[in-house]
């Protein structure tokens, strides 16, 4: 039992490295770029609303918002929020952020299904977090009171129904790599399209874009060791319960 936790937390280590690196890597390489001038001079502000224009999208808005990085696109709220390092910036980084998040908008636009699919797991995943663990304590308690031999095996299930709601953020870690990685493309193709950049500009966007997608995989890396940890975890409870 113990060198499957000595495992996890080597694992959980080894991950928490990997997405402190990845963070350090989106904010290092927006630094570096954010002083490099599109031949445009369009800023992240002009890019939305060219690229908006561009897929004939008219029902969104362009907000801005405090923060580092902290653009985002709300959808229930049809706003494209950039954050002050975006919104009137002229970098390449500026505006490759920018474009992303109106890449967003066009799989809305367009019903890409991983973005339909990652936007109705979002209150599914809420609530599978809350109901996990109460959902595995009540399958033990059953495991412990329920001793017919009809109804044996209702609190191990109850508690393998805790782990799949568990697993629910490792499934939406996972639809969320494609939906970015799409935006990122969707962003590169209209920025080049669109002339807010030029060829010979767009290996600068490109690695601003790529470092951005690393967080991401070291989310879904994240999220799958601790959804693993858990089910474990519950498999390792009931088979001693059951050697008991």
């Amino acid at each position: 039992m113990y060198e499957y936790y000595l495992l996890f937390i080597l694992l959980i280590l080894v991950c928490a490295v990997f997405a402190g690196w990845a963070s350090a890597k989106v904010h290092s390489t927006f630094k570096a770029y954010q002083d490099v001038g599109t031949s445009s001079r369009m800023t992240g502000y002009d890019t939305a609303v060219r690229l908006l224009r561009a897929n004939g999208i008219k029902n969104i808005s362009i907000g801005r918002v405090k923060g580092f990085l902290s653009d985002h696109y709300h959808p229930t709220k049809k706003v494209v929020n950039l954050s002050e390092g975006t919104y009137g910036n002229n970098s390449v980084a500026a505006v490759a952020v920018a474009a992303h998040e109106i890449g967003h908008v066009v799989q809305k636009q367009r019903g890409y299904i991983p973005y339909k699919i990652r936007t109705a797991l979002v209150p599914i995943t809420n609530i599978g977090s809350r109901l996990a663990l109460p959902l595995v304590l009540v399958g033990l308690l059953l495991d412990i009171f329920v001793s017919t031999t009809q109804n044996s095996d209702v609190g191990f299930y109850t508690a393998m129904a805790g782990v799949a709601l568990y697993g629910l953020s490792t499934l939406f870690a996972l639809v969320t790599l494609p939906v970015e990685l799409d935006a990122s493309r969707r962003a590169k193709r209209m920025l080049v399209e669109q002339g807010v950049i030029t060829q010979e500009e767009l290996p600068y966007a490109e690695k601003m874009l790529s470092a951005a997608a690393r967080t991401y995989l070291a989310s879904l890396l994240t999220s799958l060791v601790y959804f693993l940890r858990f089910a474990m975890w519950v498999l390792i409870l009931f088979g001693g319960r059951r050697r008991d």
